[in-house]
């Protein structure tokens, strides 16, 4: 059947709005079956799957978000909540793609909610659950006592974390080992004979900069060296107001020889105010970050990297949160993930 045939047999209306009837007719298949097949149903044959998929495809089918949720009491929704003032160029288009390719082939997709930062964190979870605008949310820049978990958790709404709380033992979530990132970026300064650090750390009430602050810093101690947190601006803070507190803190310590970051623009702006400085990456300081995108070393081979998945991340956080949703009987998807030994990444090219 060609198209124009296909499009002669519709109904008034349906050729602005074609339904799960419109496709069952054309098909020569029930009703319930197309909405099974448009679910990857386990029960329906792949051939049915595909004819379906391929006549919704050329007929335009939307479903409707609202009567889907009258009948089943879902909206196929998955939200990932993010901050506008996130790191956008090396993190947040990364994750955004990785968990929108592994809705594909599933009946969820993502809507993304963002919040600016002079709102609550909570304020965009909170219209979520009241408005039921989506199944489940992901969530990240966790805090070890986070109220966004808390509210989540009271009323059973599912969710996963891109990090951990302090007693996330039952919960879904997925974190980078920031400790031991701390740990090997104070171990390979200190193989250098580097004595005194400065971390460039994210913001002091999340968890991941916490976890990472305690490894730089205990392995620091262990190998006799000095470190201490930048103060002034974070790993997250606009760029400019990195460079001018690691400028700062420079001109005050100037004997410092070596700077650990937690971002890739972070170390952009470090690298900055270290030149300014007249100091040379490599040589009389280094300088380590982590990053999703491999572009540290194209800008100064010198620095110190180590690569983070954060594709990976999203495809698991993805996973997770519908696992969450569809079978919350099973056990949570947890996992972490060491950093790549430096030399790996160095290697590899950064």
């Amino acid at each position: 059947m060609t198209d124009s045939d296909k499009k002669a047999l519709l109904m008034p209306g349906e050729r602005e709005r074609p339904t799960l009837k419109t496709i069952a007719r054309l098909a020569g298949v029930a009703v319930p079956t197309v909405s099974r097949a448009l679910s990857n149903a386990p029960d329906i044959g792949q051939s049915t799957k595909e004819r379906v998929r391929a006549l919704a495809l050329e007929l335009g089918y939307r479903p409707n978000r609202a009567g889907l949720r009258l009948r089943t009491g879902k909206t196929n929704v998955l939200a990932l909540v993010l901050s506008t003032d996130h790191d956008v160029m090396n993190h947040t288009a990364k994750l955004i793609t990785a968990v929108a390719s592994e809705c594909r082939g599933t009946p969820y997709h993502l809507v993304v909610m963002p919040y600016f930062p002079d709102e609550s964190p909570l304020t965009p979870v909170e219209y979520i659950v009241r408005t039921g605008s989506a199944d489940g949310v992901i969530l990240n820049r966790i805090q070890p006592r986070d109220t966004r978990i808390e509210f989540l958790r009271e009323r059973r709404f599912p969710f996963v974390m891109h990090g951990r709380t302090a007693d996330c033992g039952e919960d879904p979530y997925f974190d980078f080992d920031n400790e031991t990132y701390g740990r090997l970026c104070a171990e390979t300064f200190a193989a250098r004979g580097r004595k005194r650090m400065l971390i460039v750390a994210p913001p002091g009430d999340q968890s991941y900069s916490q976890h990472m602050t305690r490894g730089a810093s205990e392995a620091a101690t262990s190998a006799g060296m000095t470190a201490r947190v930048l103060e002034g601006a974070t790993s997250d803070s606009p760029t400019d107001r990195v460079a001018a507190a690691v400028a700062a803190d420079l001109a005050l310590h100037p004997d410092t020889d070596c700077v650990m970051t937690a971002s890739a623009p972070s170390a952009v702006a470090a690298t900055q105010s270290i030149e300014a400085a007249g100091r040379t990456i490599g040589r009389d300081i280094d300088l380590a970050s982590k990053e999703a995108i491999s572009f540290l070393k194209v800008f100064r081979q010198e620095i110190l990297v180590f690569h983070e998945d954060v594709a990976g991340t999203g495809s698991f956080l993805a996973r997770a949160l519908m696992q969450r949703i569809d079978r919350p009987d099973l056990p949570a998807l947890q996992k972490v993930i060491r950093p790549d030994p430096l030399e790996e990444t160095m290697t590899f090219g950064g």
